[in-house]
């Protein structure tokens, strides 16, 4: 599992890179990726292209990325998931909450 964020140029957008599995064990790491004391973005992109599985505690921490990016005002998207991913997204009715694609 791997975690990184990158901010853009302009300081606007942090994306966070995922690799691997996305679960409990990432909790921290997610967390530091998006609390970064030298940005304050107000667009936010989880890649998840490089994520091989992902479990409840992992929906919950894009919830909690969401409601610190400012709740149902937030600009979040879900970038590059694999089907299996895109599926329990799905399932999860995240599509209401998120911009997947």
């Amino acid at each position: 599992m791997a975690i990184n964020s990158t901010l853009s140029d302009d300081g606007k957008e942090l994306t966070i890179h995922i690799d691997g599995r996305f679960d409990f064990s990432c909790h921290q790491d997610f967390r530091s990726a998006y609390q970064r004391d030298d940005a304050d973005p107000s667009h936010y992109r989880i890649d998840l292209k490089g994520a091989v599985y992902l479990d409840s505690s992992a929906l919950g921490m894009l919830l909690l990325l969401r409601d610190y990016a400012g709740g149902d005002e937030a600009n979040v998207k879900i970038l590059n998931p694999s089907e299996d991913v895109r599926k329990i997204l799905r399932i999860s009715n995240f599509q209401r909450l998120f911009t997947i694609q």
